[in-house]
């Protein structure tokens, strides 16, 4: 679905495939920004390319929210929050930040404005997953009212291991 949120700061609107330089160059193609993410850091920019392609036509999907995260200020594209799946009807909320970005209460506000819509559309709770070394997206899902459940280990096969993940559930 498409759709595009406004938060004070940001804007959150939907994936164009113009984006694809941008998102590389920002988080896609920097291991660090990546690092804790399901899939692999993108080798070039092709792979980029591929993924918004995909994206773009996933929109047609009324269950599919997925946002590039902009920053009014600069019209700079400096992330992606999106839902990643539904759980038992629960939807999951991942995201990724440009390091440039980091510790500035972008994400939780992003989360806030994600989170916001998705109650707005009934749903009563939301879960966002993360890595317990993730201390960063721990501290939004902590500041977005997220409550730990518990931790579990969990099969990546686009990175081929198995981590453990803590489990979040935010509550309208």
């Amino acid at each position: 679905m498409k759709l595009t949120l406004e938060t004070q700061r940001l804007t959150l609107r939907p994936f164009e495939l113009s984006d694809a330089r941008d998102m590389f160059e920002g988080w896609a193609g920097d291991s660090e920004a990546t690092r804790y993410l399901t899939w692999n850091t993108h080798r070039d920019i092709n792979e980029t390319k591929a993924v918004l392609e995909m994206w773009v036509k996933e929109y047609e999907k009324p269950e599919r929210l997925n946002f590039a995260i902009v920053l009014k200020e600069t019209g700079a594209l400096i992330g992606s929050i999106d839902v990643v799946g539904y759980l038992d009807g629960t939807p999951v909320i991942g995201y990724v930040l440009s390091r440039r970005y980091w510790g500035q209460g972008i994400m939780t506000e992003a989360c806030k404005g994600v989170l916001s819509c998705l109650f707005e559309r009934g749903f009563n709770e939301v879960r966002i997953d993360a890595m317990p070394e993730n201390i960063g997206s721990i501290r939004v899902i902590e500041k977005c009212g997220g409550k730990y459940q518990r931790t579990d280990e969990e099969f990546l096969p686009l990175k081929n291991k198995t981590v453990k993940i803590n489990r979040y559930i935010v509550r309208k």
